[in-house]
């Protein structure tokens, strides 16, 4: 397979950078020198691993993007930029016929849906790009579905830690509040105890210091009606590094699907997993 062209939007921000840190070393893909950011990013261009990085910005994206295309031809975009952007540069994307893969989290995920299904690319939506998780969440799905209802009466609580700089509550949490749902428990996305505070990651969850600016850290406590039986599922994620492979291998599947498919197609990591 030749090198995929791909543009990583939301530079300079951690979790792109990581990705891109690791896409630049990567014979699979060719990192282009560009990279959306937000209308806040003072500077103009962004070294990472010996490569300079234009960063455009919103009210300069359309005129940049149609130049980059006439250079480059088409290229997969790599969405990692801010909850807030979700939607717009969903339709962005679908506008200009760029297939994407969006690591995002938040904005309105029916309407993220909608703008892709309506349009003529193929895209990744996942809120998780780290393959473990991604498996550990077939697993619960699994079993929402196989047995439903199987833990009727049952309490849950969920806890997640991510660092400060994280504005939206887990999308993998989110997640997985559905799947317990269809065990039987009735709990919501509203209930999630979401943890942003250094101090409190440091001296209560123990977190590593040098991992307090990257992290995920989740726990998902099951407790019966008397109190007499805990079920706990517990994940817990320093550094950013493991999103980095899933997210490569997300970009190669959804190329060879943009080969196979009309457009319209939204993939999950479930898919990549599977390579179906």
């Amino acid at each position: 397979m030749n090198s995929i062209n791909i543009m990583i939007n939301g530079l300079p921000g951690n979790v792109g950078s990581t990705i891109a840190e690791h896409a630049i070393k990567s014979p699979r893909v060719t990192v282009l020198p560009y990279s959306l950011t937000g209308p806040e990013i003072e500077v103009d261009h962004f070294s990472l691993s010996g490569v300079s990085i234009e960063l455009i910005r919103p009210d300069d994206r359309k005129k940049k993007v149609d130049s980059i295309m006439e250079k480059h031809g088409n290229f997969i975009s790599v969405d990692f930029t801010h909850p807030l952007a979700v939607n717009d540069n969903a339709s962005f994307y679908c506008n200009r016929g760029l297939p994407f893969v969006m690591g995002t989290t938040g904005g309105d995920r029916e309407k993220l849906v909608r703008t892709v299904e309506s349009s003529t690319i193929c895209a990744v939506i996942a809120p998780n790009m780290a393959k473990q998780i991604v498996g550990f969440q077939a697993m619960m799905e699994y079993a929402a579905t196989t047995f439903p209802g199987i833990f009727n009466g049952y309490t849950l609580s969920i806890k997640e830690s991510h660092q400060a700089g994280k504005a939206d509550t887990s999308g993998t949490a989110k997640t997985m509040v559905s799947y317990f749902n269809s065990m039987g428990i009735d709990f919501s996305t509203d209930e999630i105890a979401m943890e942003r505070d250094p101090d409190a990651q440091r001296s209560l969850w123990k977190i590593p210091e040098e991992y307090l600016s990257g992290h995920g850290w989740h726990t998902y406590r099951l407790t019966s009606p008397d109190d007499t039986v805990v079920f706990e599922f517990q994940h817990n994620v320093n550094g950013r590094d493991i999103y980095a492979e899933g997210t490569l291998d997300a970009i190669c599947y959804l190329y060879r699907k943009c080969k196979d498919e009309s457009g319209g197609h939204i993939f999950s990591m479930i898919d990549v997993l599977r390579g179906e």
